[in-house]
């Protein structure tokens, strides 16, 4: 048993996977989002811009990251970012799937970013993000701690 996790945990992922992970999950939703936008915006003419379509087209974003991650995690522990990158999302106690813990990881990641109007979202974000780098000895993001996961090679 090693002392960094518990027995018959496998290894801890590398920070720069979990990172390129975030960075696929990301340009993917980037996509979806976008056809979205186009989808609902239709033609646009900078003398109808409204700033609520705004928040409400960015509080879409952070709820369609929810509901990606939030699936994606509980059924698979894994994202397709994660799968591109040979990781997973595991239960700190034993290993498994996170199956409903997968929803509220996603929850604590995604949905402060609906703050984003008043700049609280951002700042949570990135905190939450940087919070692995520093984090012994699981290198857990807060967003893992409040589901009690951490990341792991998906051996």
């Amino acid at each position: 048993m090693s002392a960094d996790r518990p027995y018959g945990m496998p290894p801890l992922a590398r920070l720069g996977s979990r990172f390129l992970a975030r960075v696929i999950d990301t340009l993917v939703l980037i996509g979806i989002d976008l056809l979205l936008a186009t989808a609902v915006a239709g033609p646009t003419d900078p003398e109808d811009y409204s700033y609520a379509g705004d928040v409400l087209l960015t509080a879409l974003v952070f709820v369609l990251y929810f509901a990606y991650e939030g699936a994606m995690t509980a059924a698979r522990g894994q994202t397709l970012g994660k799968m591109a990158l040979g990781i997973r999302v595991a239960q700190l106690a034993d290993g498994a799937v996170p199956s409903r813990t997968g929803w509220t990881r996603a929850a604590v990641y995604a949905l402060p970013g609906v703050l984003l109007v008043i700049a609280v979202g951002p700042l949570f974000w990135l905190l939450d993000s940087l919070w692995c780098t520093w984090d012994r000895p699981f290198r857990q993001c807060l967003h893992d701690k409040a589901a009690k996961t951490v990341v792991v090679a998906a051996v």
